[in-house]
């Protein structure tokens, strides 16, 4: 199961959530978070706690502490302290709101770091929510290239020197958008990918590797157009030497292979490689049929039913013109 500590989450997001840390400076890195819900406490607060949620981030907002202070001392102390007990990686509160001195005590004996923003609750929820889900999804790293070719987010893969990076390169010479080469990491969105470059600094985005030319800067030489920083992935394109590629790609369309990825399905198209190929306009070619049978339209299934339907009948129609007319 992916994690991250309480101490990445405050390092990254403390200037866009104003994060103050209130206490347990030295809990920070041993606090795990591995889910993107949040918790809300009102109910335990208000002494349920048959169902409670210690795996995830507590948020204490203004309904929480307004209802704190209906409660007699004595009462809101048993009940703060037997939420804390329960545990939680993190709280946080929100719209800088004054920490109840008890809140402080419990997460001292548990080793609860308290954090605290100035952001209104349900903006910062929705916010943190996005992040985390990010942050946790799965992830994997391919060697490969990117390109979104008519909007269809196209991952090339195959062996080092089957012409991956110049095919891209050829692609973006024709108009469309290159993502990442090399190393592409796929991060899990639901029921989608999504492919972006691995680089640890903007500078070393968006460049191909070009053999016997070099680093190619794609963004500087076709400018803002021909680039993006992500892609969704919709269709995997193998580049196999001929050699290896007998048995392994289709000649009509019919069968479906695929490529699983991070437990999905992606369409998976084999393309044999032979001298003078023109792989970039085959994969053009891909990217028009992927959006057409998305609109339910099979080219190939329709070509096969309608041929079925000719051999089937007992006379054949002969041919025969006249004139060469359209």
């Amino acid at each position: 199961m992916n994690n991250i500590t309480v101490e990445t989450l405050y390092q990254e997001k403390k200037k866009d959530f104003a994060f103050e840390l209130i206490h347990g400076a030295e809990y920070l890195k041993d606090s795990k978070l591995t889910t993107y819900d949040i918790f809300r406490p009102g109910l335990a607060l208000a002494g349920y706690t048959g169902y409670f949620l210690s795996d995830r981030i507590m948020i204490i907002g203004k309904t929480e502490t307004s209802f704190l202070k209906t409660l007699p001392l004595p009462v809101r102390d048993k009940r703060i302290k037997k939420v804390m007990k329960m545990g939680t990686p993190c709280m946080i509160v929100t719209k800088k709101l004054a920490v109840d001195r008890h809140f402080i005590n419990e997460a001292s004996k548990r080793k609860i770091p308290i954090l605290r923003t100035k952001l209104s609750t349900t903006p910062f929820i929705h916010q943190l929510s996005i992040y985390l889900d990010y942050k946790l999804a799965p992830k994997l790293f391919v060697q490969g290239t990117l390109v979104d070719i008519y909007g269809v987010g196209v991952l090339f893969i195959g062996k080092p020197g089957t012409g991956k990076s110049e095919c891209a390169l050829d692609l973006v010479e024709r108009g469309h958008r290159f993502v990442v080469d090399d190393l592409v990491k796929i991060v899990r969105r639901g029921d989608i990918l999504i492919g972006s470059g691995a680089e640890k600094s903007e500078r070393l985005r968006h460049h191909l590797e070009i053999r016997g030319v070099g680093l190619v800067d794609i963004f500087r030489i076709f400018g803002v157009k021909s680039v993006r920083l992500r892609k969704r992935i919709e269709v995997v394109v193998e580049l196999m030497l001929w050699e290896e590629a007998k048995g392994q790609f289709d000649r009509i369309g019919l069968e479906k292979n695929y490529s699983k990825i991070l437990a999905l399905k992606i369409p998976r198209i084999v393309i044999p490689l032979t001298a003078g190929k023109n792989v970039s306009v085959i994969a053009e070619i891909v990217a028009m049929n992927y959006l057409l049978q998305i609109r339910g339209i099979h080219p190939a299934n329709e070509y096969d039913k309608e041929l079925m339907r000719v051999l089937a009948e007992s006379a054949l129609p002969s041919v025969h013109y006249d004139e060469d007319i359209e």
